[in-house]
């Protein structure tokens, strides 16, 4: 009796399996960080001052230079220090933007990045500040939000159209004129600079949500 031929090939595909594993085929391994994390005894004697100074960002967290941005800022620990006195100095805690908006900003900027880790800092503060839960939804799944104040609509016009088409037209400037002072919206217009940068260091080094903590866009449609 002839054999049918899909009992040949199931045979053959077996024997091809258990030929790939005699000859040591090796199952996938996750891929190495592009930035390992350092331990403390690790550290430079330039590094040190940075970590230290990251140690004392509220919250106080001593291993948040492991996270984020500072972990791949350690290698360049100049820069890492000039941009925790914009970032976090003048552009968190000096800005004379409302916090509100200043917070709706820096998500607008980084939610096309899906820069996990400054969502996770940023949509808990920005919805402590009054920013709607619904407007936050809408830019984690790259929509317009609806029902936005006239200042909400003001600022996420200005940084879309700065982000998009690389210039702010006569009409949207006009528009921010009306809400803003000269001052607040270069403020403005330099927080949008340093969070894309943030979220471009991150893509870079391909940093993953830190241990322990969820996703901020896990249940977003991308």
């Amino acid at each position: 009796m002839k054999t049918p031929a899909w009992i040949l090939s199931l045979a053959l595909n077996v024997a091809v399996g258990v030929s790939a594993v005699t000859a040591g085929v090796q199952p996938a391994v996750a891929k190495e960080p592009r930035f390992p994390r350092l331990t403390l005894d690790q550290l430079s004697g330039q590094q040190k001052p940075f970590a230290e100074a990251v140690a004392k960002l509220p919250p106080g967290d001593p291993n948040a230079v492991l996270n984020g941005p500072f972990n791949a800022l350690l290698r360049s620990p100049v820069l890492g220090q000039r941009m925790v006195e914009l970032g976090v100095g003048y552009l968190n805690a000096q800005t004379t933007v409302p916090v509100r908006l200043n917070e709706f900003a820096m998500l607008i900027a980084t939610a096309p990045w899906r820069t996990r880790y400054v969502w996770l800092i940023h949509e808990p503060k920005a919805m402590r500040n009054g920013l709607s839960p619904d407007i936050i939804a809408a830019l984690k799944n790259d929509q317009r939000p609806p029902k936005m104040a006239e200042d909400e609509a003001v600022v996420y016009d200005f940084v879309t159209e700065l982000i998009t088409r690389k210039k702010i037209s006569d009409p949207t400037f006009a528009r921010a004129k009306k809400i803003f002072s000269d001052q607040q919206i270069v403020d403005l217009t330099v927080c949008v600079g340093n969070y894309t940068m943030v979220a471009m260091l991150l893509a870079m080094s391909e940093d993953t949500v830190p241990p322990g903590k969820e996703d901020p866009f896990k249940a977003s449609a991308k």
